[in-house]
């Protein structure tokens, strides 16, 4: 992709397709959690419309489409504050000194009842979901108040807000993280920071592959939802987008329930 930045940040961005569109906004973000399938659409449409983009992912590997495009890649562990910070730093040095967004996408996936989960998994669940949105969160605002602010989004889950059955530990997680993030934006609302969060319900990814392959699995969890479908990992990347570039800056604190209506109606 050519870009060509004035002094004003502003781009004219030639594209893949050789269509130029001018006179964009350039902007700097970073997305925790790179690797996952709905990380990757994200990361694509925002270097398509000509930001900055960074990631820290655990698999370079599933990375090979972007790196070209990526301004900066890290590999490792969401939980390890040096290494988020450095990413953060990053992406605020790829920024000319500013840090528009940060997208936390760290999840996993552990469906099983208390009696049949280990003390250790349980925690591995609190701590790659909502240990590691903490580190982001701190690690992200501490900078973003020094560059005039900026917007965070979280992904929670259905599970966050609607009991479902062998979800304890995931429950927990996404539900700490929505609770976590309507904390931070009250904390952070007259400080510039806009902090959000995507909540979906069953969507079709490599990480729900237990639940969506089996064609019976698959059935039973489609009937609980009112719209009797579940998400396109695109419906879930343009929703995360859309509260990261586009959404009105008086949108702070909210969980955006992308799951079909299972969180809030019955039919």
């Amino acid at each position: 992709m050519d870009k060509a930045r004035d002094a004003t940040g502003i781009l004219d961005v030639r594209d893949r397709d050789g269509q130029t569109r001018i006179g964009c906004i350039v902007g700097s973000y970073l997305i925790v959690g790179g690797s996952s399938d709905i990380a990757m659409l994200l990361c694509r449409k925002l270097i398509d419309e000509g930001h900055r983009v960074s990631v820290l992912a655990r698999d370079k590997g599933r990375l090979s489409e972007l790196i070209a495009d990526l301004d900066q890649i890290f590999i490792g562990d969401a939980n390890d504050e040096d290494l988020v910070k450095d990413a953060v730093l990053a992406a605020i040095e790829n920024g000319d000194g500013r840090l528009d967004g940060v997208v936390h996408m760290v999840g996993s996936f552990a469906v099983r009842p208390p009696h049949a989960m280990s003390v250790d998994s349980f925690d591995d669940v609190i701590r790659t979901n909502l240990t590691s949105a903490f580190v982001t969160l701190s690690i992200a605002c501490k900078q973003m108040l020094r560059n005039g602010g900026g917007r965070v989004v979280f992904t929670s889950s259905v599970a966050g807000s609607l009991g479902l059955v062998n979800h304890e530990a995931v429950s927990a997680a996404k539900g700490g993280i929505e609770s976590m993030a309507r904390s931070a934006a009250a904390t952070y609302a007259r400080r510039g920071i806009r902090v959000n969060v995507v909540a979906p319900g069953l969507t079709d990814t490599r990480l729900s592959a237990p639940i969506t392959s089996p064609d019976a699995s698959k059935r039973a969890a489609v009937g609980m939802i009112p719209l009797r479908r579940i998400n396109l990992p695109e419906e879930v990347s343009n929703s995360v987008h859309w509260l990261l570039t586009a959404a009105p800056d008086n949108i702070t604190g909210q969980v955006l329930h992308l799951d079909g209506g299972m969180s809030k109606i019955r039919n």
